[in-house]
């Protein structure tokens, strides 16, 4: 209580201005939207999203400060809430449900209907808010001085830079501009090919390495920042520079399952990418899974002290105190609510699970949501092992179902329902956690950011099902286009415990390479998103890495914090700005009208040429990005702007 007493907000408690208004929530749903589809089309293209907090608040901030002149940084506090919560649905669903579209195809099963994604995704939401309500008062503000919500706390300094005269939103419009620009060249008037690779012979060397072209995936290197683009393209040279040249030298003559042709005429076919795709795949697959498990384990003590804690906070009960700043959601209403959503998982038709399944989400569903939330506090959301919980709910909820009678395809589909409920629920409480302590700095109310957070998952839960039908029509999930990596592991994972027809050989050999880099000390899941996708995305995202590593390396100046984080702003703009393109190509492509665009056939360049027009486009990608940070022409006065 003492260290609450001595905090005080940049807005005092006794201070009333605008919050939760008609503009707020507007800006708010349709930012969720935006950015719940464009992290939707990354997270399926390259196995991972970025937070939308920051690029959200700038952008609000330049429409609400700068455009309709209104000076109210806890509307813009609003919108970042209510905005935010789209990246956090689109990441939950994303790495779960596309399984079930992927079994549809398959011919396992019927391909989900709307009503049922949409409702895995709305309840998943709303039990990752109203559990994070109770856990507000223990770890936002009872532990103030010991969670630092790195993404909360550069969220409040964004909004406070706007609130001293700061501008920053045209950064994020111009990268979202010039990506969309991109790609439209690349993929919609394919002017060029988004990647350019080198492959060598069964004489030589039969590896291959290479390169994509396209704004959002080097974006994601350089939001990263060099450590993690480096382990990630690590794994990527493991891939294809030593396992691929292995097994098809060694193997050349030999048929290994699930390959149904020896393994050189695989490579005779396809190449090196038949190769990934028939194995290494799996290899892939089995140290994200290991990479997963261990995330969990070693945050194990963690797990235990804040379930501890925060089930202390919980019976504590929270503060009496009807102070504008410690207002949450009145606890009944919470209950009330956790209990109609946990009766609506088992009494509603479309969703597969049964009141076992329903008891599973609540109790893990809590549990997670306890962890997400004081792990993304420690070290941050870019490092909250979702996915981990997720296979760890998997792995756990397929064994109860199949020891109680549910197989095949019901006891598949139930599975996965499951596991993306609880997955949503750890992604929201998160992302929730983060926006809260936002507010705790600013002094905004939590009762209206929760409120905020509520509507921001209902709009993102409406948009993802169509959006995921939209991808899926266009291109298909486990195409080159949208490979859906994580969604492909769990469709892995229960695979396997339910029918027991996986490569499991491929699979131990990915599961003790990840020990084995564990042990050296070298993260396991960037390294092993890094085995599972193809090198080419991997090097793009490495040149995001070593632009940063660029930045990060300048002498220090009172400019180097505002180059790196123009940087930043401008990526995220880059990152939402192909994210859309990619949306209305998909719509373009559904509709037919997508070919008519296509200018591959009418140039007729050869091969070389086409590789030095992607290479020249990519030189343009890295130009835009150096236009808007180390080459801008800083304002005169801002030179020190936070």
């Amino acid at each position: 209580m003492e260290q609450k007493k001595q905090f005080q907000p940049y807005i005092p408690a006794d201070r009333i201005t605008p919050e939760l208004t008609i503009t707020s929530i507007i800006m708010g749903v349709l930012l969720a939207v935006i950015f719940g589809a464009a992290n939707a089309y990354l997270g399926l293209r390259v196995g991972m999203t970025v937070s939308a907090s920051i690029p959200a608040a700038v952008i609000s901030m330049g429409v609400i400060r700068v455009i309709m002149r209104k000076n109210s940084i806890l509307e813009s506090n609003v919108v970042q809430t209510i905005g935010s919560a789209g990246e956090s649905v689109a990441a939950g669903a994303i790495f779960t449900l596309p399984a079930l579209f992927l079994w549809a195809r398959d011919g396992v099963m019927e391909k989900p209907g709307l009503v049922e994604i949409t409702l895995i995704a709305l309840i998943g939401g709303l039990l990752g808010v109203f559990f994070m309500v109770p856990l507000r008062n223990a770890l936002i503000v009872r532990e103030h001085g010991t969670l630092p919500y790195p993404e909360g706390k550069a969220c409040a300094e964004v909004l406070l830079a706007g609130e001293e005269g700061g501008n920053s939103s045209s950064t994020v419009f111009a990268g979202m501009g010039f990506s969309a620009l991109f790609k439209f060249i690349i993929d919609g008037l394919k002017m060029v090919p988004g990647e350019v690779s080198v492959e060598g012979s069964t004489r030589t060397y039969p590896g291959a390495i290479g390169t994509q072209i396209y704004p959002a995936v080097m974006s994601v290197g350089y939001i990263c920042g060099p450590r993690i683009s480096s382990y990630m393209f690590a794994g990527g040279v493991i891939s294809w520079l030593v396992l691929i040249p292995l097994i098809v030298l060694f193997g050349s003559s030999i048929i290994l399952y699930p390959g149904s042709v020896s393994i050189g005429e695989i490579f005779a076919a396809s190449g090196a990418s038949g190769i990934w795709s028939t194995y290494v795949r799996y290899i892939g697959a089995g140290a994200l899974a290991a990479g997963g498990i261990i995330s969990l384990i070693k945050s194990l003590p963690l797990i235990v002290r804040t379930f501890r804690d925060a089930l202390k906070g919980f019976s504590a009960g929270g503060s009496v105190s009807t102070a504008r700043t410690e207002q949450d959601i009145n606890i009944k209403i919470v209950l009330i609510c956790i209990l109609l959503l946990t009766l609506a998982v088992w009494l509603v038709p479309a969703i597969p699970v049964s009141l076992l399944g329903a008891v599973i989400v609540v109790i893990f569903g809590f549990f997670f949501a306890t962890v997400s939330s004081r792990m993304v506090g420690l070290v941050g959301s870019s490092n909250n092992p979702v996915s981990g919980m997720a296979i760890a709910t998997l792995l756990i909820a397929t064994l109860i179902l199949k020891m109680t009678g549910e197989a095949g395809a019901s006891g598949m589909q139930a599975a996965i329902a499951i596991g993306s409920i609880i997955c949503i629920v750890a992604a929201i409480a998160g992302d929730t956690s983060q926006d809260l302590k936002t507010g705790y700095l600013l002094g905004a109310t939590p009762k209206k950011q929760q409120i905020g957070e509520l509507i921001g998952v209902v709009a993102s839960a409406l948009a993802i099902g169509a959006t995921l039908y939209l991808l899926d029509s266009a291109w298909g999930f486990g195409t080159q286009e949208l490979g859906a990596p994580q969604a492909t592991l769990m469709k892995m994972v229960i695979e396997g415990i339910m029918g027991g027809n996986l490569p499991w050989g491929l699979i131990l050999i990915g599961v003790f390479l990840a020990l084995v880099v564990e042990i050296i000390g070298i993260p396991v899941l960037p390294f092993a998103i890094g085995v599972y996708l193809p090198v080419q995305l991997n090097a793009c995202i490495m040149v995001g890495g070593l632009i940063r590593l660029f930045f990060d390396k300048m002498k220090e100046s009172d400019k180097k914090n505002g180059i790196i984080n123009d940087g930043i702003l401008f990526c995220s703009g880059m990152i939402a700005g192909e994210g859309l393109v990619g949306i209305l190509l998909a719509v373009l492509a559904v509709f037919g009208v997508g070919s008519a665009l296509d200018l591959s056939g009418v140039l007729h360049l050869p091969a070389w040429m086409s590789s030095v027009g992607s290479l020249v486009l990519f030189a343009l990608v890295i130009v835009s990005l150096l236009l808007f940070t180390i080459w801008k022409k800083q304002p005169k006065g801002t030179e020190n702007d936070a």
